[in-house]
């Protein structure tokens, strides 16, 4: 009784708001969109923002799921173009004047089954926390910015397929923020590991993920843009063509090919494939984090793809924002470009290390500091890098000695061992079934020869020993009978 009392007290106390069906409809999209409870949340955040009283608005329940938002934010480090920032990205982005961002330029953390030293959401929330960044990013943004985010891709889960969450934050962005597709480009890493191994190295099933996805995205279909201040040198083939002359005529595709097509425009325009190793490991950034015993980031992006696009989409003087800084590769491209920049990062500990993109001290005075992204742009070997991709099936495999591998995994046979298994299929030591002493490996429990050998113990088991034994003998040979004896029966 006394709960139902309340309720009604609770509903005789509530005022009510003469809405059109319609006009319900659209503040209920756009309360889910931003991540309120109800309609009635988020019209008490737009009167707080209309009162003066918003600035810096109340946690939503999409922040509230994805963890606090720190009401720290501190100016780090600055120069005369740009600014970084401890602290988390949203309380600057809510402070930020609408409409003054020309280029978002990012690489969030991606979507992994892996937690991450530097933290990493969910992927099967990954939209529900991203949101709260998207709302302020539509906000901030000219109307001709662009939103460009390097985002990778993720496995399932105990099964070699693949998350959609990439693709689907990509949706969210387009249907629920109406910002519009401009160009999807792929960062393709040449020296990426071939993982996850297990997959790729040992069940063979997958091939090596070496690709990246980057969305290039805008709130406008026309953002400003010009692919003439990116162009990539000439192929041999095109600078023999232009050379000699080209017929035009009517490809087989249905491509008309003009005279034009020979001009020399001084570059070729690049494709929508961007080709950049990510191999720097005895950088400036990373001497001088060993140096001073600062982490190393584990998730930097080569200084071209930031590059690429901030020559791409921006002019100088522009302003260029990071929210998830890293180590601020996007902020010392900026600097050495001339463009205004803002980058924010959680982990002073990584900022403490992204001031060596900066600041360099000069010879013989440890006290005076240069700007060192002004003064030390990329090598020439890394400018001038060139990558190629073997042609599919390259190497002649037969079938045979390939066979597929369909439902669970079955190890292939190994060459000149008929009936062997793959050398390194585990199976578990039935330690726990009664055996007597005289069985051995290769030996079946009803006392037949056996053919097949699960895994090479006795080459491995001298291995073991070895070491065992080295091991022990530093604190006393007296310790191996003991040890060896723990051993279980079937291993000996």
């Amino acid at each position: 009784m006394a709960q139902a009392r309340n309720s009604q007290e609770a509903v005789s106390a509530a005022v009510h708001v003469p809405l059109g069906k319609s006009e319900h409809a659209a503040m209920a999209r756009a309360a889910k969109q931003r991540g309120f409870a109800n309609v009635g949340d988020y019209l008490t955040q737009l009167h707080r923002q209309a009162s003066g009283n918003g600035d810096v608005p109340e946690q939503s329940s999409a922040e509230s799921n994805s963890g606090d938002v720190s009401d720290n934010l501190r100016l780090y480090y600055e120069t005369s173009l740009g600014r970084l920032l401890l602290g988390d990205a949203r309380l600057h982005l809510r402070a930020a004047p609408a409409q003054s961002i020309d280029l978002i330029m990012t690489s969030p953390p991606f979507g992994l089954l892996r937690k991450k030293s530097y933290g990493n959401e969910d992927a099967h929330r990954y939209c529900q926390w991203f949101r709260t960044f998207a709302d302020e990013f539509q906000r901030v943004l000219k109307k001709s910015g662009s939103l460009v985010i390097d985002i990778g891709g993720a496995w399932r889960p105990g099964t070699p397929t693949r998350s959609l969450y990439h693709f689907e934050l990509l949706m969210m962005l387009c249907e629920d923020y109406g910002f519009h597709l401009c160009q999807e480009h792929y960062w393709w890493n040449p020296s990426k590991l071939p993982t996850p191994a297990e997959w790729v190295n040992i069940r063979r099933v997958r091939v090596k993920d070496a690709v990246n996805c980057i969305w290039w995205l805008s709130p406008t279909p026309w953002p400003k843009a010009s692919n003439r201040r990116v162009l990539a040198p000439y192929s041999k083939a095109m600078r023999d063509l232009m050379k000699h002359g080209y017929q035009a005529k009517l490809r087989p595709s249905g491509h008309q090919i003009s005279a034009k097509f020979g001009k020399d425009n001084g570059g070729a325009v690049p494709p929508n494939l961007l080709a950049v190793a990510n191999t720097e490991s005895n950088g400036r950034y990373q001497d001088y984090c060993r140096e001073k015993g600062y982490p190393i980031h584990p998730a930097r992006f080569p200084e071209e793809l930031p590059e690429y696009f901030i020559r791409l989409l921006t002019d100088r003087g522009d302003a260029v924002l990071d929210p998830f800084a890293g180590s601020c590769v996007t902020g010392a491209v900026a600097e050495r470009l001339q463009r205004r920049w803002t980058c924010c990062e959680l982990n002073e500990d990584y900022l403490k290390g992204a001031l060596a993109r900066f600041e360099t001290p000069c010879p013989g005075d440890s006290e005076d500091l240069i700007p060192a992204a002004l003064e030390s742009p990329r090598s020439k070997r890394g400018r001038n890098a060139t990558y190629s991709i073997s042609a599919p099936c390259s190497v002649p495999v037969a079938d045979g000695d390939a066979p597929l591998v369909t439902g669970r995994w079955t190890p292939p046979p190994i060459a000149g061992q008929a009936g062997s298994a793959w050398p390194w299929r585990l199976a578990r030591p039935s330690c726990t079934a009664p055996v007597r002493d005289e069985r051995r490996l290769g030996a079946r429990h009803d006392g037949a020869a056996s053919d097949t050998m699960l895994f090479p113990f006795p080459p491995v088991l001298a291995m073991l020993a070895g070491l065992n034994i080295c091991w022990r003998s530093l604190w006393g040979c007296a310790t191996w009978l003991p040890c060896w004896r723990t051993y279980p029966r079937c291993w000996r």
